[in-house]
């Protein structure tokens, strides 16, 4: 039934973030926010990095990639092929030609198993490495050197020569002509994954997509030869391509965007992985804020407290620490219709329909500990488990969950890539500052005026955007013909431009002063 799920991918543009919200049935799952002014540290990102320190004891090296925290490779993860990128890296300069180095470079020997890090790195040896972990807590990145370029229906592997096809393609007849296509396509010293979505793809689609990656990758050369120094060579995907890469599928309707560049951006990603969907990418051009028109701010506000209400009065209780996730099922005031153990089989049920959204939804990872209501019964048990391993299914994420101990906990592991999403829905009054004591209320419309009118006076303006609360919003432009509103007197009195923008996240007294782009005035 979760595979069938209408999927709509809402995207919110501002000055500087992006907020991406994925609704399922309209229904918020997923939720994520990245800056505008440049991603730092990103799953997927390729630096040219400087190895720091080395640990023998750990077989593994801090290495630099210009981040606050150094970030941490263990041998394992330098990858069979490591020399083939080591040798690129010291002979590439600015006077090579790095597509004829490139192709001459051997691949291999591959590096033994049992090896150690100090005979392959040494300390102010640059690297090319991946991102692989965000920085989490007090740990700084995992990266690996076995760099990939993650398509929508190929994995681009530099100095590799396997071309693999995903197990889930069943078809050996598909399998052999994904395989011939993308061999064929393929430059020397290239490999590739093929993934599950390119069943059934043409070549010109995969051609296509492999150039793309291709491109990409080549296109950092230039960056290496420049200089040895650590810098970024090349993002991955912004997370809005990034989830229509890994998701998108005939169930999803509609991305709603409402900033003209995102969506041309967008457009032609789809274009690129899946043309058929193009007509999917909508912009989106009302007067309301997106999140607001599709419930998305809602939907926040209401899903990532620490307590969390289920159906029928039932609630959790959500709290995170250094090592896990505690999640604690109550059944509250939930009516007692029906016998007492059937009663707490469904609490449990429900529950775990929320708690596997709330796992997608803050990205929880680690270990993930749940305390589901004692029942007596062990079909119970089991039912309740087999559930859980079925609502999960959907996660990407990778993820184990165990049966139920006999205390009734469920022990849940879940792929740890990146800091979980922690929103806090208690806000300090934005009126009183905590004090508990506000200007009369009365009064909020001559403190607005006053704003207003210093930055007509002192800077010349004469277009404003008054952010309000939809209450505040009707108060100031409420009005008739023959009593206009307070919105109009200013008009006149100031000779200016105002429109009032209505945001359903903005508390009762709670404005902004903007200009007419809705960047804040300071």
């Amino acid at each position: 039934m979760e595979s069938e799920a209408v999927k709509d991918l809402i995207v919110d543009v501002e000055a500087t973030e992006v907020a991406i919200a994925l609704l399922e049935n309209h229904r918020l799952i997923e939720y994520s926010k990245e800056s505008t002014g440049g991603r730092s540290c990103g799953v997927g990102d390729v630096y040219l990095g400087k190895v720091k320190k080395i640990l023998p004891s750990l077989n593994a090296a801090f290495v630099d990639i210009g981040d606050t925290k150094e970030a941490f490779v263990h041998y394992l993860d330098l990858g069979l092929y490591f020399n083939s990128f080591d040798q690129f890296v010291r002979k590439l300069n600015s006077n090579t030609d790095a597509k004829r180095l490139y192709e001459d470079i051997k691949i291999g020997p591959a590096l033994e198993k049992e090896g150690r890090i100090e005979n392959v790195l040494s300390v102010g040896q640059t690297l090319i490495v991946q991102i692989e972990k965000e920085p989490i807590s007090t740990k700084g990145s995992r990266l690996t050197a076995e760099i990939s370029l993650a398509g929508r229906n190929v994995v681009l592997l530099p100095f590799a020569e396997k071309v693999s096809v995903s197990q889930k393609i069943q078809s050996n007849e598909e399998r052999r002509r994904l395989e011939s296509i993308v061999r064929a396509i393929l430059p020397p010293n290239y490999g590739a994954i093929i993934r599950t979505a390119a069943e059934g793809k043409s070549a010109s689609i995969l051609d296509n997509e492999l150039i793309s990656l291709i491109g990409k990758w080549e296109e950092s050369w230039k960056k290496i030869a420049a200089g040895k120094g650590v810098k970024l060579l090349f993002n991955e995907y912004s997370k809005t391509t990034t989830i229509l890469r890994d998701l998108l599928n005939d169930s999803f309707t509609n991305v709603y965007v409402n900033d003209k560049t995102v969506y041309e951006e967008i457009s032609k990603y789809v274009a690129l992985i899946s043309p058929e969907q193009e007509k999917i990418v909508k912009l989106y051009t009302g007067r309301e804020p997106i999140f607001d028109h599709f419930e998305v701010t809602r939907q926040i506000k209401s899903s990532f407290g620490k307590v969390v209400t289920l159906k029928q009065g039932a609630y959790l209780v959500i709290e995170h620490t250094e090592a896990l996730h505690v999640v604690d099922v109550n059944s509250g005031i939930r009516g007692q219709n029906k016998e007492q153990e059937q009663n707490t089989y469904d609490v449990n049920c429900y529950a775990a329909e929320e708690i596997a959204r709330q796992m997608r939804l803050r990205d929880m990872g680690g270990i993930v500990i749940v305390d589901f209501i004692d029942m007596d019964d062990a079909e119970h048990r089991t039912l309740l488990y087999n559930y859980m391993v079925e609502l999960m299914k959907n996660d990407r994420a990778k993820h184990n969950v165990l049966p139920l101990t006999k205390f009734g906990l469920m022990q849940i592991t879940r792929q740890r890539v990146r800091p979980a999403t922690e929103i806090s829905t208690i806000e300090v009054c934005p009126c009183c500052n905590g004090t508990g004591k506000i200007t009369a209320s009365i009064l909020i419309d001559e403190k607005i005026e006053r704003e207003m009118a210093f930055f007509v006076t002192e800077n010349g303006l004469r277009n404003f955007t008054i952010k309000v609360n939809p209450i505040l919003g009707a108060y100031l432009t409420r009005g008739t013909l023959m009593r206009p509103s307070i919105v109009r007197k200013w008009e006149k009195k100031y000779s200016c431009k105002v429109k009032i923008a209505e945001l359903s996240a903005f508390s009762l007294l709670q404005y902004e002063v903007a200009d007419s782009a809705g960047v804040k005035l300071e």
